[in-house]
């Protein structure tokens, strides 16, 4: 394991809140991005006691290609190949269809990395939480409860799942909306 390098991880926080500055999270409240990418941050460290500094800057930054202007090879120049690589790993293809990425990630979620498995457990915890504190004005109870569905089918093909973190999951899930 990496010995925690600090200066990576701020690093790593203030090029993802450059990246989406000027963008909200879906919910009503419409919570600055960055807020989400903290959330990772915190869950993988405070919950789940991970110091790796390169799995921590990938939670930071793993939206940074997918959401903004962000290309890898930036990401690489900046961070090295290690973090660019994690991040291609969380990266859906925009210029695919929504069901299409939504079904690549639940076939990919079994040949993740060790790392990655991390960030994408924690993302989908995240994304839970924010389901039922603070969703999308427009999603209706079918569209949430489908939402909480697909994210279940991406962690049960995770393989060998941090286990702080899958209880995380688990107690987020257990809110899945029921009316």
């Amino acid at each position: 394991m990496a010995q925690f390098d600090s200066n990576l991880v701020l690093k790593a926080l203030s090029f993802a809140a450059h990246k989406h500055r000027h963008q909200r999270r879906k919910g009503v409240k419409a919570i600055p991005y960055i807020n989400h990418p903290i959330a990772l941050a915190d869950l993988l460290v405070r919950t789940a006691k991970i110091n790796d500094p390169e799995v921590i800057a990938t939670a930071l930054l793993h939206d940074t290609v997918e959401d903004t202007c962000t290309t890898l090879k930036e990401l690489k120049t900046e961070f090295g190949p290690v973090i660019s690589k994690l991040v291609a790993e969380l990266t859906d293809d925009k210029n695919l269809p929504s069901e299409v990425r939504k079904r690549r990630q639940v076939e990919h979620a079994p040949t993740l990395s060790p790392r990655a498995r991390m960030v994408k457990l924690a993302d989908k915890t995240c994304n839970l939480r924010d389901v039922v504190q603070d969703p999308p004005a427009k999603w209706s109870l079918k569209r949430k409860q489908e939402y909480f569905d697909w994210a279940k089918e991406v962690i049960d093909n995770i393989s060998e799942p941090n286990v702080q973190l899958k209880r995380a999951f688990d107690a987020a899930f257990a809110k899945r909306p029921k009316r």
